[in-house]
């Protein structure tokens, strides 16, 4: 029989994130008896928080070495939960803390990691995990017997546990860190101001712009200005994350103008990423396969097109708006700025 891990870690203000409440919620519907392992400054909130959850037992690390992401400390911390619990599995939430430690921390513990997990299953009591391969265009099953196994689930793939809190009681895991744990310092944070982010992972929209923004309008004229001051206050009054398609992102190595707060890490698409947001509208796109596959995990796509037959149109779009983007947009802006 298999033990299960779940592997969370607290946030800068001790509470969970809602990565982690989803990994809670699919040890659940695998039907494994599971502890939960917490790392952080002080996780005693954290733990309160899943109390209910059904977890046989709490393991905690914490401390002021454990309070900032550190490879040497978190690995550390890792290791000794997974020798602590008895752990064959473990299951972690993709965060950018984990996705850092987990797979050399497989390998102190000869074991295998496996990262981008989207499905888990259980049948006869053994577990097999499903992910996506080429840029998300194909769909594999795998098992391992290889243990510890560390699954890696990516975030917004699972149903997120819901409960009560509770008071949940805390089995400490001492982790002596030797200094060369130790050498990496956290000295502070710089974020981007509000206005200046534009990726937001955990936003209930993802607007994406395709290169249709920077072409000759029916003026015979480009307005990148004009587009840029729709798309930031559109960005600013709904909090939407912004994606690119690769053709407009592209356009600044070919000499051409281009909106001034777009990167390729906004690209989504064959070659870009594949958000999982609630809701999508796509502006100015083709919507070919391309582009198309990027939205492969949104689960409600609307676009704005002049073209009626283009992708969009196609079956790829549960609605879709002939109409120019810049009217449209002109309009939507008016009406949330009321």
């Amino acid at each position: 029989m298999e033990t299960i891990l779940v592997l969370l870690h607290t946030e800068s203000d001790g509470a969970l994130g809602k990565s982690a409440f989803e990994t809670i919620g699919a040890a659940k519907a695998l039907g494994f008896d599971f502890a939960v392992g917490l790392v952080g400054a002080s996780v005693q909130e954290a733990a309160n928080q899943v109390a209910a959850s059904g977890a046989a037992k709490f393991l905690a690390v914490e401390g002021a070495d454990f309070a900032t992401p550190r490879y040497g400390s978190d690995a550390a911390a890792v290791e000794a939960l997974v020798k602590a619990s008895g752990a064959t599995i473990v299951l972690a939430p993709g965060t950018s803390r984990w996705n850092r430690v987990l797979s050399g921390v497989a390998q102190r513990l000869g074991g295998r990691a496996d990262t981008h997990v989207t499905g888990l299953a259980a049948e006869n009591g053994a577990l097999s995990v499903s992910r996506w391969y080429y840029r998300q265009r194909m769909e594999a099953q795998l098992s391992r017997t290889q243990r510890p196994w560390i699954v890696v689930i990516d975030p917004g793939s699972q149903a997120a546990w819901q409960g009560e809190g509770g008071a949940a009681t805390l089995e400490a895991v001492a982790v002596a860190l030797p200094e060369s744990a130790q050498r990496t310092c956290v000295t502070g944070i710089r974020t981007p101001a509000a206005d200046a982010q534009t990726i937001r992972p955990d936003a209930d929209l993802l607007f994406v712009a395709g290169a249709g923004w920077t072409k000759k309008q029916a003026d015979g004229e480009t307005h990148v200005p004009e587009a840029e001051v729709a798309i930031r206050s559109f960005l600013n009054l709904t909090r939407a994350s912004l994606g690119s398609s690769k053709s407009l992102v592209d356009l600044g190595g070919e000499g051409q103008a281009v909106l001034s707060f777009l990167t390729h890490l906004n690209q989504i698409g064959q070659t870009g990423s594949t958000p999982r947001h609630p809701k999508g509208l796509s502006t100015c796109c083709h919507g070919e396969e391309p582009h198309a596959v990027g939205w492969r995990f949104i689960k409600e796509r609307r676009a704005i097109s002049l073209d009626a037959n283009c992708g969009w149109a196609r079956g790829k779009a549960d609605v879709l708006y002939v109409a120019d983007a810049f009217a449209v947009m002109a309009k939507v802006n008016e009406l949330l700025s009321k």
